[in-house]
């Protein structure tokens, strides 16, 4: 079954940097914008701006692939935003003053504001360049308040191939009960225990078991494919459960878990977001462990069979091995791909698919956001940009040659569905069986089908930026959603 999948949700958002201070402008008040036509300027009251209710200072962005050091502030949403120094320091010292003075006159709050970042930063900024990075940076990212004392906008990501129409099932105080539970598998001593089992289970199930006789078997019995399918989306959950381990073994804590759609298929995920807290061995031991667990979890089956005998149980633990290598795959958002995101300090991957491709294929020269990589990370995110984008390509396109055989076979499996059930021959669990089977046997052509519309969506897009020309620069940079694991 490809049904249901684990997913996670973290999100730096990654704004732009802040103008150079010399030569800011802004106008006190609002976001500077002219009044209509006919009726006189009139300039806003002057408030001291705060920070949006619910928002965190996370602090600095550890192992960060970046050249200049980031720092991170958690939105009331649980996105996170990552910030240059100087914008950072803005926000922490406009808190500052807020608490001291909260009935001080704005203007001179702001003066003084100005000359703490200036000596932080070691740069000369006023305060009304201060307000010019409130109204023009910092608000618009749902960061702060407006200068005139607006509240600042619900910012919501929207990344590329990202999880959708997420619902959750089991709040922040769950997930930290289950982390507990099972944080004794994170023992270094248990971890080696447990590594050594997986393996011999693996080497087990491949070199004395025949899968051959256990498929023919569940083939003669399809009702025991609901079994196989149930055991699938428990492996799924306990993948889901690992993540948020990890993240309570380091220290940090995982938030909800729920499900949602990931292209068209059924997921479980995960809110790791917090683990961006973390150094890159605690990003990736979070990244890890949704496979760690799916391996305890063939450990468990294996034991089962070894008592019982019950052949599809062979089945189920082949279904958790391909879970297990789906992960580990790089090309979509799953734990393979924020492995390499983590190990280089670079959150979302997708973003530079166009700059590295215009510098590669173009050969124009490296745009703003490739520039601010560091050289390592940079070159780690060329090869994936060009090994992924091709097997990703391929792939597509060998399942799109594919698509008219299956729909053909799923609807030939309708219509056998439809003549059994009229002809009353099969049994209330025969015909649940067979409505998975048809509806899994449509779910990876409904996939492939959304991803090409997507990516053609994006291209089409593209096409038209470039011939009506670049436009306006945006307030809110390019960046993703809180971060989710995904099974």
């Amino acid at each position: 079954m490809r049904g249901a999948r684990s997913l996670r949700a973290r999100n730096p958002r990654t704004p732009a940097e802040a103008p150079d201070a010399a030569t800011s402008h802004m106008t006190a008040g609002g976001t500077g914008g002219e009044p209509p036509a006919g009726q006189p300027m009139r300039a806003a009251p002057l408030t001291l701006p705060v920070l949006a209710d619910g928002a965190e200072l996370v602090g600095q962005f550890k192992h960060s692939g970046y050249r200049e050091p980031s720092q991170l502030v958690c939105l009331p949403n649980r996105q996170l935003v990552r910030l240059p120094t100087l914008l950072y320091l803005v926000v922490r010292t406009l808190g500052e003053y807020r608490d001291a003075a909260p009935t001080a006159d704005p203007r001179q709050t702001l003066e003084r504001v100005a000359e703490d970042v200036s000596r932080a930063a070691g740069v000369r900024i006023t305060g009304e360049q201060v307000v010019y990075l409130v109204d023009r940076k910092l608000a618009p990212l749902g960061i702060t308040s407006y200068s005139d004392g607006t509240p600042p906008p619900v910012v919501k990501a929207n990344p590329f191939l990202g999880l959708r129409f997420k619902m959750a099932v089991l709040p922040e105080r769950a997930t930290w009960f289950l982390g507990g539970l099972f944080s004794w598998l994170f023992r270094p001593a248990v971890m080696v225990v447990m590594v050594a089992a997986i393996l011999v289970s693996e080497v087990w199930l491949f070199t004395t078991r025949s899968l051959g006789d256990a498929l023919h078997q569940l083939i003669l019995a399809p009702v025991t494919i609901l079994l196989v399918m149930g055991l699938g989306v428990l492996s799924c959950a306990f993948h889901e459960i690992g993540h948020a381990t990890a993240c309570r073994y380091s220290g940090v804590r995982p938030g909800a878990m729920g499900c949602g759609i990931y292209l068209v298929w059924p997921a479980f995920y995960t809110d790791v977001t917090e683990s961006y807290r973390l150094g890159v061995a605690g990003r990736v031991r979070t990244d890890l462990a949704g496979v760690y667990f799916n391996g305890v979890f063939v450990v468990a089956l294996t034991l089962l069979y070894l008592q019982t005998g019950f052949q599809p149980l062979l089945v189920a633990i082949l279904y958790v091995n391909f879970e297990i290598v789906q992960q580990l795959l790089p090309s979509l958002r799953f734990d393979g791909y924020y492995i390499i995101s983590d190990l280089i300090g670079v959150p979302d991957l997708f973003k530079y698919i166009g700059p590295i491709l215009r510098r590669t294929l173009l050969r124009r020269p490296a745009d703003a956001r490739l520039k601010e990589l560091k050289r390592w990370p940079q070159l780690v995110v060329t090869l994936w940009v060009l090994t992924v984008l091709p097997a990703l390509a391929f792939q597509l396109g060998l399942i799109a040659t594919q698509l008219p055989r299956l729909f053909a076979s799923g609807w030939w499996m309708i219509e056998h569905l439809a003549a059994t059930a009229m002809a009353g021959d099969a049994g209330t669990l025969e015909l649940v069986t067979s409505g998975l089977q048809i509806l899994l046997l449509l779910l990876p052509p409904l996939g492939v089908v959304l991803i090409l519309y997507q990516m053609t969506r994006w291209v089409v897009r593209r096409l038209v930026l470039y011939v009506q020309g670049p436009p306006e620069p945006e307030p809110v940079p390019d960046g993703q959603p809180a971060r989710s694991t995904m099974a």
